[in-house]
C-alpha cells in the first residue's frame, strides 16, 4: 500500500515519497516493525510442484493477480508479457507482448480475460490465444480487476470513476463518478458485481449500489469517516472489495475505518467494529477473516463481529489479502515469505520463503495447490501437505 493524490501533480508521489507518509503499508515503522520471525512446530507445508517466470510487477508493484480457468492459470507482468500455463504441470501453452502495460489483476470469464492498463484502457483477450477481442479507453489507470456479469464489465479507476463497458463489444453503457479527497491510498476499491446491482467503495469513505441497467444509484453509506489532523490521518479508502454472501451480508473494510456487515438490500448495518484495513477479507462459513493495516490476522464471527482469535505475531510484515485453503490461511508478506495459519485456532502452522522481491499480491487457492505471484514475477505451484494427519 502507499499513497496517491487525486490531482496529477501529487499523482508523481514515488514510492519513496509515499513510505515517507505512511512508512509502509503497515502504519509508522516506529510504532510498528515488523515482528523477526520465531520458530514454531509446523503442522502443514507446501511443496513445490513448478515455477515459471512471467516478468516484474514493477517498482510500482502493480497488484497483478493471476487468473484461474479450470486447468489454466493466466499470469501477466506489469510490461504486458501474458502466459497461460497448465496448472498441472506448469508447461507454457501460449504467451503474448502486448502492446500495453498492464496495472490491474486479471479476471477470467466464458472463454476471455479482463484487465485494466496503466494509460486507462480495458482490454478483453481470448483465453486460447492471447488475441486482443477490443480495448476500450476508461477516465484513468485501472488497478481492480475488472467485474462482470452477463452484460457488463465493471471497471473502478483510480479518478474515482465506475465504468460499465458492453463485456462483447467494449463499449459504454453508463458512467458515475465520485468526489475524491486530495490524498488517497495508492489504489482503487475493487466493485463487486452480481447479475442487478454493483457494489462499490470509494476512496471518499463512502460505499455506493448502483444498478446495472443504467449506473443509477440506489442507495450509499459512509463507512468511514475522517479523523485526525493530517491528510493522512484522514484517508478512509475503501480498497478492499465488499464481499457478498448468499444470505445477503455484505462484508465491507475500511483504512481508518471499520469493518461492517451489512444487509446488502438497503445498506443497514448489522454489525460494525472499529479496525482499519484496506485489504480484502475472507468469509468461510461463520468465520470472517480479515488483515488490518498492521498486518495482524483476525478471525471475526460473520454472524456478530466478535473477535474469534487475533495472530499479531506478523504485525508489521506487510501481509497480502488471506486465502483459505484446506483449513489454512495462506498470506505473503515484504520479505517473500508464504505463512500459514491454522483457521481454527490462528496459530501458525507452515511457512515457506520462495523470496522473489518479497509478494504483494493475494496467492490464489485451487483444490489443494496453492498459486504465488512474487514481485519479480515469478509464479509458482505449490501442493499443501497436513503434517497432523500424516501422524494421525
Amino acid at each position: 500500500m502507499t499513497v496517491s493524490a487525486s490531482r496529477p501533480a501529487l499523482r508523481a508521489l514515488t514510492c519513496a515519497a509515499a513510505l515517507a507518509l505512511l512508512a509502509g503499508c503497515s502504519g509508522n515503522v516506529q510504532e510498528n516493525p515488523p515482528q523477526p520471525l520465531t520458530d514454531f512446530t509446523p503442522t502443514a507445508e507446501l511443496n513445490g510442484q513448478w515455477s515459471e517466470g512471467i516478468g516484474s510487477l514493477s517498482r510500482a508493484r502493480y497488484p497483478i493477480t493471476p487468473a484461474i480457468s479450470g486447468d489454466t492459470i493466466y499470469a501477466a507482468s506489469a510490461a504486458g508479457h501474458l502466459k497461460a500455463i497448465n496448472i498441472d504441470n506448469g508447461q507454457v501453452r501460449w504467451e503474448k507482448d502486448l502492446d500495453a502495460k498492464v496495472s490491474s489483476g486479471l479476471t477470467f470469464d466464458s472463454g476471455r480475460l479482463y484487465f485494466g492498463t496503466r494509460n486507462g484502457q480495458v482490454m478483453a483477450v481470448d483465453g486460447d490465444s492471447g488475441d486482443v477481442a477490443w480495448r476500450t479507453t476508461v477516465s484513468s489507470e485501472v488497478l481492480a480487476p475488472p467485474q462482470l456479469n452477463s452484460s457488463l464489465v465493471v471497471v473502478q479507476s483510480v479518478d474515482g470513476a465506475l465504468t460499465a463497458l458492453d463485456r462483447f463489444t467494449g463499449e459504454q453503457q453508463w458512467l458515475y463518478t465520485s468526489s475524491q479527497p486530495a490524498l488517497t491510498l495508492r489504489g482503487t476499491g475493487t466493485p463487486r458485481t452480481i447479475e442487478p446491482v454493483t457494489f462499490a467503495g470509494f476512496a471518499n469513505g463512502r460505499l455506493g449500489v448502483f444498478d446495472n441497467r443504467n449506473g443509477q444509484q440506489l442507495w450509499d453509506m459512509r463507512v468511514a469517516v475522517p479523523k485526525g489532523r493530517t491528510a493522512v490521518e484522514q484517508l478512509v479508502d475503501l480498497d478492499g472489495q465488499p464481499v457478498l454472501t448468499q444470505q445477503g451480508q455484505l462484508f465491507v473494510t475500511s483504512y481508518n475505518g471499520r469493518v461492517m456487515a451489512l444487509n446488502a438490500r438497503n445498506g443497514e448495518t448489522l454489525w460494525s467494529r472499529d479496525e482499519s484495513s484496506y485489504l480484502t477479507p475472507v468469509q468461510v462459513g461463520d468465520h470472517l477473516f480479515t488483515v488490518n493495516a498492521k498486518s495482524e490476522i483476525l478471525a471475526l464471527d460473520a454472524n456478530t463481529g466478535r473477535v474469534i482469535w487475533k495472530q499479531d505475531a506478523l504485525s508489521g510484515r506487510n501481509l497480502t489479502a488471506p486465502v483459505f485453503i484446506n483449513g489454512e490461511l495462506a498470506l505473503g508478506d515484504y520479505q517473500g515469505y508464504i505463512h500459514l495459519l491454522d483457521a481454527e485456532t490462528g496459530e501458525i502452522a507452515g511457512r515457506s520463503h520462495p523470496g522473489g522481491d518479497g509478494i504483494s499480491v493475494q496467492p490464489l487457492a485451487s483444490g489443494n495447490h496453492l498459486y504465488v505471484f512474487t514481485n519479480d514475477g515469478e509464479l509458482i505451484a505449490y501442493d499443501l501437505k497436513q503434517l497432523a494427519a500424516q501422524n494421525d
